[in-house]
């Protein structure tokens, strides 16, 4: 089984990067996509996420799960869009092309207009969190986070539990490897159903095996005084380089262009339809 969120070493350009550089990336790049509407500037942004997905050498089928979980979130959530809101796109945008239908869901080029960019954000956004994720280690990216001031017992829980979710899924696989040794069927033969009420059954295993784990390492933890001094050094912590700067320069220049085209717009959708 292929892990989910967790760190997969290639010798890239974007893993030579700091934790605390690729972190900063990640928040400007986020407020950058989310600030605008303008659909050029997020077409260029989705574009530049995938050729840094391409350069960081993660392959698509490492992040498959994820992506496929992502397109069906994304397909989901403009579906409820359209039915809670059919005419938001008119109000936004202030004309109306009626493509087909009448009444209330009427179809318009300004509501698919508003649903494309929706997705370009999601496709904008979505290939740079699992670059962060992917390519940055969990005791690195701890002191990433404590160096921009989260409380260094804050960010180790959170090392913590990036590090954790590959050993819940390993374990998960092996005790359903174990249960399926018993004679109880999980593969697609049976229903689904079935195959549920079966999974249901390694729920109570994983929950006992993950309490005596969490019990071990706080007490590890304990005995080796963690949290008792106000800092504490990083063994994975590095300085900055000069791709670290011009990665964040990049990165807040983005930021910049997404307020230029919010101001130039007057509004922070482009409208095609004038």
């Amino acid at each position: 089984m292929k892990p989910i969120f967790n760190y997969i070493d290639r010798p890239s350009p974007i893993h030579a990067l700091t934790g605390a550089t690729k972190l900063c990336c990640l928040l400007l790049w986020s407020f950058a996509a989310m600030l605008t509407f303008d659909t050029r500037f997020v077409i260029a942004l989705a574009v530049l996420s995938f050729v840094l997905l391409r350069l960081s050498m993660i392959r698509l089928s490492d992040v498959s799960f994820l992506l496929k979980l992502t397109i069906f979130f994304m397909l989901f959530n403009n579906l409820v869009l359209f039915l809670f809101s059919p005419q938001y796109g008119v109000e936004i945008y202030g004309t109306k092309h009626v493509l087909f239908g009448s009444g209330r869901f009427t179809l318009t080029q300004e509501q698919l207009f508003y649903h494309l960019n929706q997705m370009l954000k999601c496709f904008a956004m979505v290939p740079v969190v699992l670059l962060f994720v992917c390519t940055t280690q969990p005791s690195e990216f701890a002191a990433s986070l404590n160096r921009i001031g989260v409380k260094y017992t804050v960010a180790y829980s959170v090392a913590l539990a990036l590090r954790y979710i590959p050993d819940i899924q390993r374990e998960y696989h092996e005790i359903s490897q174990a249960q399926q040794a018993r004679g109880i069927e999980m593969s697609k033969k049976e229903s689904l159903v079935r195959r549920l009420k079966s999974a249901s059954a390694i729920l109570i295993p994983l929950i006992l095996s993950s309490m005596d784990r969490i019990e071990i390492i706080s007490n590890a933890m304990e005995l080796r005084g963690f949290g008792k001094n106000k800092k504490r050094s990083w063994y994975m912590a590095r300085p900055f380089r000069a791709a670290d700067w011009l990665s964040m320069v990049f990165c807040a220049l983005l930021l910049a262009a997404a307020i230029i085209l919010n101001i130039h717009n007057g509004t922070r959708f482009w409208n095609p339809f004038l």
